[in-house]
């Protein structure tokens, strides 16, 4: 499944009120990022792995208690740019952005703004579902 796929899916995830279609919407960014992490391979098996590397490189990155927050089933804490800055390489922020035809600053803001959301409505049980593609778990939820 190609990144745009993805994009949509996760546009739809994220209620599809607009902020899906066109460069720069949440679920195109979101998509671009999920599939950079996931070595660009989509929805190859490696979608439910790039969940679990996204969420393992938040961690890392001192945003632990927001992370377990979006998992877990209790509100989800707010989490910046600035911070989504700092959690992700370099690389990737910028493939991100490049992908959906915004720049980085931007990328990282909208991420900062519907990664909470996805991530809380992919682990709507408060774990990770492990060898599952962010597809399945899209279909899986009926989102």
């Amino acid at each position: 499944m190609s990144g745009n796929d993805l994009g949509s899916l996760l546009g739809g995830l994220l209620g599809g009120s607009g902020r899906s279609g066109g460069p720069g919407g949440a679920g195109n960014i979101l998509g671009a990022l999920l599939g950079a992490l996931g070595g660009g391979q989509g929805s190859t098996g490696s979608g439910g792995n790039a969940l679990e590397g996204l969420i393992g490189m938040l961690t890392r990155s001192g945003l632990v208690d927001q992370a377990q927050s979006w998992v877990g089933t209790g509100e989800n804490q707010a989490v910046s740019g600035a911070q989504i800055t700092e959690a992700l390489p370099d690389e990737t922020l910028q493939k991100v952005a490049r992908q959906a035809g915004v720049t980085t600053e931007q990328a990282a803001d909208e991420i900062a703004r519907s990664l909470p959301t996805a991530v809380d409505k992919l682990t709507p049980f408060g774990e990770v579902p492990e060898g599952r593609s962010i597809e399945d778990l899209v279909r899986e939820q009926q989102l």
